[in-house]
């Protein structure tokens, strides 16, 4: 039997970060060094998906594995994800108490619910748009019922970039798609995943572009807790000692 040709975006974004991998690695911050709302989103990642406990997780589009081992060292049990061979192999080196492989969003190396989490931290924008409900369809499949995603990345109004090199002068050959939030939200709506919070945040700079965090979860499973329950003090009895 034939095997479906593979689809020309995604060998341009292997063979453009297999040759940048490097460079890449040496100027991405780590999750340490980033501003205190990305921070705050990431730990807030952290403690939902170890609330709600139904599986591990998966950082996909996890590059150099930074990400990857933060949340790791917040007591997450989670593993990488990369299209780009060279980026897995840094992410071992790295990192080699975490669990790094090869492969791509629309094939997660998983059985149906069996994730507790996804993480998707600024990687599904080289995915063309027409092609997003088969991404986010599999974050469906993969996640089990009350399993939570995290999508973050940058944000616009429907720009398409074809840039020839970065990181360092390196030739790539990948393109960027940079969708209006609400466009994206629908489209995890669509998958039937449900968006339970999200955040825009506006160029910093003439520079940078502005970027955005949906919080989602896939519907049953146990009820999520709401602020006030969070709140609220435990009427519990504490336990004595002796």
């Amino acid at each position: 039997m034939t095997r479906p040709a593979r689809p020309a975006y995604l060998t341009a974004v292997q063979e453009s970060y297999d040759a940048v991998a490097a460079d890449y690695a040496a100027r991405v911050k780590d999750p340490a060094e980033l501003d205190p709302l990305s921070r705050a989103m990431l730990h807030a990642f952290a403690e939902d998906v170890r609330e709600a406990g139904p599986g591990p997780v998966m950082d996909v589009g996890c590059g150099p594995g930074k990400v990857t081992a933060y949340l790791s060292a917040l007591g997450v049990p989670v593993s990488g994800l990369d299209i780009s061979p060279k980026m897995a192999g840094l992410a071992r080196r790295a990192h080699p108490g975490v669990r790094f492989t090869v492969g791509t969003f629309t094939g997660l190396p998983c059985d149906d619910g069996s994730l507790g989490g996804v993480l998707a931290y600024y990687s599904t924008h080289h995915t063309p748009p027409g092609l997003l409900p088969r991404v986010f369809a599999e974050f469906h499949r993969a996640l089990a019922p009350g399993g939570r995603l995290m999508l973050a990345g940058h944000v616009g109004d429907g720009e398409h970039l074809r840039p020839t090199r970065a990181y360092g002068g390196r030739p790539v050959s990948y393109e960027s798609h940079l969708l209006p939030p609400d466009r994206i939200a629908g489209l995890l709506d669509g998958a039937g995943l449900t968006v339970t919070a999200r955040l825009v945040e506006g160029p910093g700079s003439a520079a940078e572009r502005a970027s955005a965090a949906f919080f989602a979860r896939k519907p049953g499973g146990p009820r999520p807790r709401t602020a006030e329950q969070h709140a609220r003090p435990s009427t519990r009895p504490a336990a004595m000692d002796g």
